[in-house]
């Protein structure tokens, strides 16, 4: 991945020090996610906490370890360069960023997968709004399902397009995500997973059809042997109408 191009630096000083005073992070080693030009890195280890800041763009990269020199040396900070969806991470128990608008979706995932103890993250409103749609809403997609099953989603604060430079066309909203066990036995995440992307990807059909077209990611007899076990009702509903248990129930069946 290419330096971000959606990068909007957030230079609101009173939002910054809120973002960074949501959960107490005194102690804790907490994994930051696009630094930028560190104004949240500053107010994250002004309060005590040792930061792994994980930055993509090269000449950021360089300003960081300016600016930084003293924490970096003293084992408070721990640059890394690279891509986050994609970098090694060591161990971390909170995660506080704001993200790049283009990776949100594929970093809260890896997150997710990873797991942490709470995170405070801010995405683009609209984003973050489908994360808490409820499932048997139009609105709820995989992101929605997938959030909504490992954790709880708490919107902490709204900020408009002057709290960043350059200014962004969108509002951006902060978030508390605490995760939490599922809320249904699941048997395979990853089976879960796939399962969500295969009907996700084909919402507009119903569950048998969707099923029958995730062929990339099961195989045919086990497709039509969870088809079999699956109540009528249910596959001629298409995945907005499934609750978060009747997701876990088809996952289960593969």
């Amino acid at each position: 991945m290419s330096a971000p191009k959606d990068q909007h630096f957030l230079v609101d000083t009173r939002a910054i020090e809120r973002i960074a005073g949501f959960v107490d992070v005194s102690g804790r080693r907490v994994l930051e996610v696009g630094p930028g030009e560190g104004p949240l890195t500053r107010a994250l280890l002004e309060r005590g906490a040792e930061v792994i800041a994980v930055e993509l763009d090269p000449p950021l990269c360089e300003e960081l370890e300016f600016s930084f020199a003293d924490e970096i040396e003293e084992g408070r900070l721990h640059l890394i360069r690279g891509d986050a969806t994609r970098v090694d991470l060591p161990a971390f128990d909170i995660v506080v960023a704001n993200l790049p608008y283009s990776a949100s979706s594929k970093i809260t995932f890896r997150l997710l997968e990873i797991g942490f103890e709470v995170a405070v993250l801010m995405y683009q409103k609209e984003f973050a709004q489908r994360m808490i749609a409820r499932p048997g809403t139009p609105a709820v997609g995989r992101l929605s399902v997938m959030v909504q099953t490992y954790a709880t989603v708490k919107p902490l604060l709204e900020l408009p397009p002057s709290a960043f430079r350059p200014k962004p066309l969108v509002r951006s909203w902060v978030v508390k995500i605490t995760p939490h066990e599922p809320p249904y036995p699941i048997n395979d995440r990853k089976a879960y997973a796939d399962l969500l992307r295969v009907l996700f990807s084909h919402r507009r059909k119903t569950i048998r059809k969707g099923l029958r077209s995730g062929k990339d990611f099961f195989d045919k007899e086990t497709i039509e042997r969870v088809i079999a076990g699956l109540p009528e009702d249910l596959l001629g509903r298409r995945p907005e109408e499934l609750s978060l248990e009747e997701f876990a129930m088809i996952a289960n069946l593969i």
